[in-house]
Formats: structure tokens, C-alpha cells, sequence
């Protein structure tokens, strides 16, 4: 082989070998930990929200629950994005909260939108309105698909609220209560001093109740003292760490007055653009994750509450009769009729609801098996089965 031909291989391979090393080393130079660190969003600035609460820390489900959200948005950040849990009244009272967070006294509240229910009585079609057949779960499906969210934002706009709300929890339906005996008729409980909250104190009035409105720790000693009659707050959870069964030992499940709440996470519109795209997601993903979670942990909770009120405490536990039930339903036709002709927004999300609820709602109802038969072919009639 000639010297010519030695040198024009060597050439070859010279120029073969530098080519292969600069693709490797743009490949190489591509996966660096450092851009990937850069795209990632590891090196996020780390920021610190501050949140109210309007419940009580302590032994206390519903701030349990609101501590959930906030470890679930520290976790999916990696800890760059961190909120401050404060209980209620530590910076402002509970119906100041939705005020706080728009003038950002607070960044963020954990509250329930009946709580602004005295600035628009719309606020409470958001979580403590008719049912038309649906639950919590199918009206916060109609919050994100079936239109609400624009409604809620035109609601908080109405009142001067400047925040963007996130919601999580679907809470199953409230109890009706705590009374002083079994009531199974409308006439049991008409003239009774009772406490609740939203568009369910123009129900329950209808039904010929006097309506008291109470924050939830003043509901006990009210009733201790015989300012009220009967009353009702939430869950068996929360009933019990209120000390509901020392003043009572008749407990009514199942009503219509509050069938569909969940809480309500309103955030400072103007910080909430100031975060990065990556925390701005997390915040709204979180509470997409709290609401499963709190659900899971709700079914267990209340009803492990509900086992020990009725093998500790000796609570009688009923599910409120169909009587109470059908004068519940007049009772919100004639409050939803009321507020429709004259109100133009409030009839405008009554006609969105109901167009989604009859929807939505006849495919569910008739989809759905009937559980109850499953569950009594297996433990016998639910009212004789002990947990």
C-alpha cells in the first residue's frame, strides 16, 4: 500500500472519529444535569403563603383537612412553595376572610362560600343550594364542566371579591341534626329554635322553624343554655369534637337543607400571577388531590364518629324521615322561586344548575344500582345494623 493511500485512510478515519466525538459531545453536552435542573423547575425561588382557616386548630377535622392541602402543595413543589396554616381568628374573624385574601391581609382563606351568603345569596347555589338530585360530587363536576366556574367568578366579582377560588372536599350530605327527641313529622319541628347557615335558613323558616345563624363553636353552649332548640353543624366528626352528645342524644341523618357544601380555597388573584407557572399549577392541582383524599379519609372518620356516638355515647341515630324530606324540597322551591323572580344573576345559575342536573343526573340515577339492597342482602335492615 502507497504512502498516498495510508494517508488518505488516515485521513478517513480522522475525520470519521472527530465527527462521531462531536455528535457524542453534543449529546452529552445536551443531557447535563444543570439544563435539565434549569427545565425542571428544581431550582423553583422558594415562596411562603399565608393561609386562614375558619376553623380551629386542635382536635379539629375541617383545619385537619385544610393541613392536608397545604402539605399536599409543599410535597408536589418539593418545598418551594411552602403556606402558613393559621387557625381562625388569628388575623381576622371568619366573615372577614373572603375581605382579607382580596386586600392581602392573607394570601389565601379556607372557608365555605355560604360564608359570604349575607354579601350575595348566590354565594350559597356554590355549595349549599337545591339538590336537584345531585350531590356535592356532581356540583363541583358542574363547577368545572358544566359552567359554574364562570358563574362563581361573575359571583365573587359581584361582591367585590378580588381572588381566584379552588375548590376541594365534597362533602356527603349534612345531617339534620341534633334534637331533643325523635322528630318525624313537619309538625315536630315547626316553632323550634334551630341553628344553621345559607340559603338553608330560608328553607328550614319556610318549614316553619326559627332560624338561628351560629359561628360553629358557639352551637353547643347555645344549646346547653336552651337558646336553641335543635341544631346541626356538619359531620358525625365534627359534631362529636364539638360535644354535640353531651346536650343531646337524638341524631338525625340525611337532609336536604345542606346536601352538596365543599370548601372553598380563594386565593389573592394578584400573588397568585406573581408565582411561577409550576406553583400557580400546583396550587390549583393540589386541591384537585385534596379532594379525593379528604373524601377517603371523611367516609372512614365519620363513620368510625358515628360508631363511637352510638356504642359510647348512646346516641339514637335516625335517618330523617321522608315527611321532613318532601317539606324540605317545598320549601326550597318556594325560597329558589322567590330569589328567581328578583334576582336576574341568582336565576341565571339556578337555570345553569338545573340544565346540568337534568342532564347529568338521569344518567347517573339510573345507572346507579341500588346499594342500599347490596348492603342490606349482606348485613340485614341498615336502621338494625350495629358498627
Amino acid at each position: 500500500m502507497s504512502k498516498k493511500t495510508i494517508s488518505s485512510n488516515s485521513r478517513r478515519k480522522f475525520f470519521k472519529v472527530a465527527t462521531s466525538a462531536v455528535v457524542a459531545g453534543g449529546l452529552l453536552a445536551a443531557c447535563k444535569p444543570e439544563d435539565n435542573t434549569k427545565k425542571s423547575g428544581a431550582a423553583e425561588k422558594s415562596v411562603k403563603l399565608t393561609m386562614q382557616a375558619a376553623w380551629p386548630s386542635g382536635a379539629n377535622i375541617f383545619f385537619e383537612m385544610a393541613q392536608d392541602y397545604c402539605n399536599m402543595v409543599r410535597d408536589m413543589s418539593g418545598g418551594s412553595l411552602t403556606i402558613d396554616l393559621k387557625p381562625v381568628g388569628a388575623v381576622v374573624k371568619t366573615s372577614e376572610i373572603g375581605q382579607a385574601v382580596s386586600s392581602g391581609i392573607v394570601d389565601m382563606g379556607h372557608w365555605v362560600t355560604a360564608y359570604w351568603y349575607g354579601k350575595n345569596a348566590a354565594a350559597s347555589l356554590f355549595g349549599t343550594g337545591p339538590s336537584y338530585g345531585m350531590s356535592s360530587q356532581e356540583v363541583m363536576a358542574w363547577m368545572e364542566y358544566g359552567g359554574g366556574r364562570k358563574l362563581y367568578e361573575e359571583a365573587t366579582a359581584k361582591v367585590g371579591f378580588n381572588y381566584t377560588g379552588f375548590f376541594h372536599m365534597p362533602m356527603p350530605a349534612q345531617p339534620f341534626g341534633w334534637f331533643k327527641k325523635n322528630v318525624t313529622k313537619v309538625s315536630d319541628v315547626k316553632g323550634m329554635k334551630y341553628r344553621t347557615v345559607g340559603l338553608a335558613t330560608n328553607v328550614l323558616t319556610a318549614m316553619g322553624m326559627v332560624v338561628r345563624q351560629l359561628p360553629g363553636g358557639e352551637i353547643q353552649p347555645a344549646m346547653k343554655t336552651g337558646l336553641i332548640d335543635a341544631a346541626e353543624f356538619n359531620n358525625p366528626t365534627s359534631d362529636s369534637q364539638f360535644g354535640m352528645q353531651d346536650v343531646s342524644k337524638h341524631y338525625h341523618l340525611g337532609s336536604f337543607h345542606q346536601s352538596q357544601e365543599m370548601f372553598e380555597i380563594p386565593c389573592n388573584t394578584k400573588r397568585l400571577k406573581s408565582l411561577s407557572p409550576a406553583h400557580q399549577a400546583i396550587l390549583k392541582n393540589a386541591a384537585y388531590a385534596a379532594n379525593s383524599d379528604n373524601y377517603f379519609k371523611a367516609l372512614s372518620r365519620y363513620s368510625e364518629s358515628l360508631s363511637m356516638l352510638m356504642n359510647k355515647h348512646n346516641v339514637n341515630v335516625y335517618q330523617t324521615s321522608d315527611e321532613i324530606l318532601a317539606a324540605q324540597l317545598k320549601g326550597w322551591d318556594k325560597v329558589i322561586g322567590d330569589f328567581v323572580k328578583k334576582d336576574a344573576f341568582f336565576a341565571k345559575v339556578v337555570k345553569s344548575q338545573k340544565d346540568y342536573a337534568r342532564r347529568t343526573m338521569k344518567y347517573l340515577l339510573m345507572n346507579q344500582p341500588n346499594y342500599k339492597l347490596a348492603y342490606e342482602n349482606e348485613f340485614g335492615p341498615i336502621g338494625q345494623v350495629k358498627i
